[in-house]
């Protein structure tokens, strides 16, 4: 079994991922981190990578990259990553079980660490 994963990402997701790293020379990915802002408490933030970090987790979806900064992790742990476009927006979206609440405009998230512990127990269940 591979190492695990920090999330996944969706087709769309990566579609998005590789149209940004085909647009720019020296891309290679994106990277997902959070930071302390918006009326919520956290945001996520999104960077091009031109040389990936040692310490950042990578994930790897249809030939795209996405790199996980290690501080974000435990944030970002089950989130699935995705690509919408409505009339509203145009953007990544996460599906974050560890999401408590976000604001209306949903630029901004209230987020709480993984429980490793109930993660560890439903992965050793799923493989009993």
């Amino acid at each position: 079994m591979g190492r695990f994963q920090v999330m996944t990402m969706t087709d769309a997701a990566a579609d998005r991922v590789r149209e940004i790293v085909e647009a720019r020379d020296s891309a290679q990915g994106i990277r997902v981190g959070v930071k302390k802002g918006g009326c919520a408490g956290m945001e996520y933030t999104i960077d091009l990578v031109t040389e990936p970090k040692a310490a950042d987790d990578h994930i790897e979806h249809e030939g795209s990259h996405v790199w996980v900064a290690p501080e974000a992790a435990l944030f970002l742990l089950g989130t699935q990553m995705d690509f919408e476009r409505t009339t509203l927006r145009t953007g990544f979206t996460f599906n974050n079980p560890n999401q408590s609440s976000a604001c209306g405009c949903g630029e901004s998230v209230e987020l709480k660490p993984a429980d490793l512990k109930a993660l560890a127990d439903a992965r050793a269940a799923a493989e009993a």
